[in-house]
């Protein structure tokens, strides 16, 4: 009886000795930085995570700071997708690789045929790379495979399924991009004004010519006004299309000079496809 009841306490302490080792999971949170990106991981990853987007809705990343409760977001997200060349990004990345060290940090801007640009203060010609990549469908294609890569490296039981998503994803996009070609087609050349200089990516995909007010981020000059004004005249352009975000003031100065009207579009708009193809149709609507 005495060696029974040593057996039993031995088995019981080597059970108890040699805890079962726990599989350690992914964290559910991924963070962005503008609304359109979120619905590109969601398109992929299905509801398996919460995107947490740096700047919310209707928000002015000029005059935007992050919240506490946005710091702790940070703090436990190991993936951060950025845009690559917005100016709020590069002035917070440092705060948010101190935030969390750890996470790892991936520009889907990188590899990408960016659009270089030039800003002339009046006394210096200043370079710099037009961040709006995310309005060219072609370009979102890219990013979609790099999105896919990094989603399937951190949750590789649901790569599969991300995969699929992943194809599908792209065939809305080629979907989209025939439908706004066929819109565009008989307009080819035809320039556009707008305040801020948004719609590169998307006028470079479609034949398009964009000329902007204001530029490098700063406001436009009166001489700058007068140069599009006359533009406005010879091109018999009667729309300026501006951005809900941004002041209208000035876009609304320029509008009554040149007996136009002012066009509110949504770059940042999540409703990504619906939102560039109801662009498309107001870009006909004012080409008329």
């Amino acid at each position: 009886m005495k060696y029974t009841t040593l057996i039993f306490m031995i088995l019981f302490l080597l059970g108890c000795g040699t805890p079962k080792k726990e599989e350690v999971k992914p964290s559910k949170n991924i963070l962005v930085s503008i609304l359109p990106q979120k619905t590109f991981v969601e398109k992929i990853a299905g509801d398996d995570f919460k995107v947490n987007v740096l700047i919310p809705p209707g928000t002015s990343p000029a005059a935007y700071s992050l919240t506490p409760s946005q710091m702790a977001e940070i703090a436990g997200s190991p993936l951060w997708f950025r845009i690559g060349y917005i100016g709020f990004e590069l002035s917070w990345k440092d705060k948010i690789a101190e935030i969390n060290p750890k996470m790892k940090i991936v520009d889907l801007s990188e590899g990408l045929n960016l659009i270089q640009t030039q800003t002339n203060n009046g006394e210096t010609l200043k370079t710099g790379t037009d961040p709006h990549i995310w309005l060219s469908p072609a370009l979102v294609k890219e990013m979609a495979a790099k999105i896919l890569k990094e989603l399937s490296d951190l949750n590789p039981e649901q790569s599969v399924k991300y995969k699929t998503n992943y194809l599908e994803f792209v065939k809305e996009i080629d979907q989209l991009d025939i439908e706004i070609r066929k819109l565009l087609a008989d307009y080819s050349g035809r320039k556009i004004i707008t305040f801020h200089p948004s719609l590169s990516y998307f006028a470079r995909d479609y034949g398009l010519e964009q000329h902007s007010l204001e530029s490098g981020g700063k406001e436009p000059t009166p001489q700058r006004m007068a140069e599009l004004a006359k533009l406005a005249q010879k091109e018999n352009i009667k729309a300026i299309y501006i951005q809900g975000e941004l002041d209208r003031e000035q876009a609304r100065v320029f509008a009554e000079e040149t007996k136009g009207a002012v066009v509110q579009v949504r770059p940042l708009d999540p409703a990504w496809a619906e939102n560039l193809l109801e662009m498309s149709h107001i870009f006909v609507k004012n080409f008329q």
